[in-house]
């Protein structure tokens, strides 16, 4: 499986993810590349569910590098609007991936809906795929509400508008830290630890 001192691929070119997800691996003593940064391809995400999308993403890193690879496939699922953005978060954020205006079209979207319920959730699929074609998948989930306008600019995405259920501040305005202790990124990643027996700065 992995461990430390192991080179996993982040299937990934999105530079939030792969601060966040290097973060959570430190720890473990992966040494941590990115798809982006050793050129691989991004290949089209067909799948249907954030799981099937994050296997197809780890797959493609896997077999292109030779190596382990481990994919995200995560976004935003608004109950008003019957899930969505949902695996189409990146999307809603434009060409540029500009959360701006995906956070100005979940406020619009409501705002046409004409209601009051801002509840939402954040859901997270972690594909652990090696070169063979072989794929676990780890999922977690985080609830809150939508607040409006954005506020913080530490997180990535729609973090800034997205308030975890019992605290007042958005993830955007949460240190790393705290926000590492509850998201449906770490909530995922904890499930995988547990599954592949990964130790702390040991090997497994």
């Amino acid at each position: 499986m992995v461990s430390a001192g192991d080179i996993i691929v982040l299937a990934t070119h999105n530079v939030g993810k792969v601060r966040e997800i290097g973060q959570l691996l430190a720890t473990y003593r992966i040494i941590v590349k990115s798809a982006g940064e050793l050129g691989l391809p991004e290949p089209e995400e067909t799948g249907a569910t954030f799981a099937e999308n994050a296997v197809l993403k780890a797959r493609a890193a896997a077999q292109a590098s030779g190596r382990m690879a481990l994919a995200d496939d995560s976004g935003l699922a608004v109950a008003a609007l019957d899930g969505a953005p949902g695996i189409y978060s990146a999307r809603w954020a434009g060409p540029d991936k500009d959360f701006l205006i995906g956070m100005a079209r979940v406020e619009r979207e409501l705002k046409n809906r004409k209601t009051t319920d801002r509840s939402a959730k954040f859901v997270c699929a972690l594909a652990l795929a090696s070169p063979d074609g072989r794929a676990e998948v780890f999922e977690g989930e985080v609830r809150g509400t939508l607040e409006f306008p954005p506020r913080g600019d530490k997180g990535f995405g729609y973090d800034p508008i997205f308030v975890p259920d019992a605290f007042t501040q958005t993830f955007g305005e949460m240190e790393p830290a705290q926000k590492h202790s509850m998201s449906h990124r770490a909530r995922a990643f904890e499930r995988l630890v547990a599954a592949t027996g990964l130790a702390r700065g040991s090997d497994c």
